[in-house]
């Protein structure tokens, strides 16, 4: 099949068929990442690894940074030497024997196994995160109205692999009280792997069928409109776009610092503090306990139900000439992570009498997922709006150190919560910082909107 033959080949949505074969590839990525994520913290506390809270944080801090960061070398090297499709086949086979090697503590010592683990789940994603998004973005013409709506489909698959994930692999790895150590943790790592072996085979038995040639070769050395324009002098307005970019990249790194908080301050939060209810499985009559892991999968089946409704609300607003604009948008999904925070620190007063009701932190992370949906999505489009074509890669890799500076001072803040006396002052020092910086985001919109010379 050729290129233009994929392009083509629509389902009755009008989407490229391709784009539904690389969503279940991503789903099944998500799940395996996010059904390790959801034990991690978990599993370097507990007597196998014998960390400290503050300890695991650190690490939890600088996996999910790396993470982050080693994609832009990924993306290189596939544009470079060895083409996108390649790229992905690799990564997905170092994630699967990051979770094997996790697993495998017990045959070797469990410290070897978990440092070993994440240094090839780092890897793997490196190879795999920018290259797949990359190639649902070539299923597309350039000027191609259904690329963003391409997107917000391939986005739903992220967030339904990363809603399954916790409940799976959190009742695999959490469930089995009664069991040996090393069989609780051990299960739920090799669940996760599975997840990625699954994608894996559904992607090498049918990328040839759904993609063609795409994504199988290196950059060509054909003249791209980056190329073209290489030696021309960047202009004031570009160098005023430049500074916007920047000012982004900075602000999201608060907002990525704090919303990160979910797995490792928020997490071992769930386990210590929150009543975990008991309820009864229909059918089967089974009585079983609501997992602290789980929490983990309400931001992203909150993504999944709100997200639509966003994009409508946005749309809407447009029509009327109402629509924010990025500025913005990103000073509220500050301001209103800022705002999940403080009503957990409320819920965090109660604590006086014991563990508090699980709705505190569930609707921390619904206000939180709205604030997540006037800032994420809106980054990557702020990045191929404004930044000049020559340096287009080179912006969005900007954009992305975000996520890694971050989750490593997301890390670094979740120590605090071990040695701070109260929980509520641990929550009101993002809330302030949040909301205090999305109000000075909202009163410098104008100056920010300004360097962005009419892009909306």
């Amino acid at each position: 099949m050729t290129e233009s033959e994929v392009k083509h080949n629509l389902t009755k949505s009008g989407q490229p068929k391709a784009l539904y074969m690389l969503f279940m590839v991503e789903m099944w990525e998500r799940f395996n990442y996010y059904g390790m994520r959801a034990l991690l913290v978990y599993f370097m506390t507990s007597a196998i690894i014998g960390f400290s809270d503050p300890q695991a944080f650190k690490i939890y801090g600088w996996f999910t940074a790396l993470v982050y960061l080693t994609p832009v070398l990924g993306g290189w090297i596939a544009d470079k030497y060895i083409g996108k499709r390649h790229s992905i086949t690799i990564g997905a086979i170092l994630m699967a024997l990051g979770q094997f090697t996790l697993a495998s503590y017990g045959f070797v010592p469990a410290r070897i196994a978990l440092f070993t683990g994440l240094v090839l789940i780092i890897l793997g994603n490196g190879f795999f995160k920018p290259n797949i998004s990359s190639i649902v973005g070539e299923l597309y013409e350039p000027n191609d109205p259904r690329r963003d709506a391409g997107f917000t489909i391939f986005y739903m698959g992220i967030n339904v692999g990363a809603f399954i994930a916790p409940f799976i692999t959190g009742y695999v790895g959490e469930v089995t009280a009664t069991s040996p150590a090393w069989v609780q943790w051990r299960w739920g790592f090799m669940t996760a792997g599975i997840g990625m072996i699954i994608g894996l085979i559904w992607y090498l038995s049918t990328q040839n069928k759904f993609l063609g040639n795409i994504g199988l070769y290196t950059v060509s050395q054909h003249k791209t409109e980056a190329a073209i324009e290489e030696d021309k002098p960047l202009t004031e307005d570009d160098k005023d776009k430049i500074k916007a970019v920047f000012t982004f990249t900075f602000i999201a790194i608060f907002f990525f610092a704090f919303f990160e908080q979910a797995g490792s301050s928020l997490s071992k939060f769930a386990q210590t503090s929150i009543r975990l209810p008991m309820f009864t499985l229909p059918f089967i009559g089974k009585i079983i306990e609501f997992k602290a892991s789980w929490f983990q999968a309400i931001n992203p089946i909150a993504v999944v139900i709100l997200a639509p409704l966003f994009a409508k609300m946005w749309i809407n607003l447009g029509k009327k000439n109402k629509e924010p604009s990025i500025p913005v948008k990103f000073g509220l999904g500050v301001f209103i992570t800022g705002f999940g925070f403080l009503v957990l620190a409320v819920g965090s007063m109660f604590l006086v009498s014991g563990p508090i009701n699980m709705f505190w932190l569930i609707a921390l992370y619904i206000i939180h997922t709205c604030g997540e949906l006037c800032l994420s999505p809106v980054g990557l489009s702020m990045v191929t709006k404004l930044a000049p074509a020559k340096l287009m890669s080179l912006l969005m890799g900007v954009w992305l150190t975000a996520s890694f500076f971050g989750n490593l001072m997301g890390g670094y803040f979740a120590t605090l919560s071990s040695s701070l006396d109260s929980m509520v002052v641990f929550f009101a020092i993002p809330a302030v910082i949040l909301m205090v910086f999305g109000v000075l985001v909202w009163i410098f919109s104008g100056k920010i909107k300004r360097w962005m010379h009419g892009v909306n």
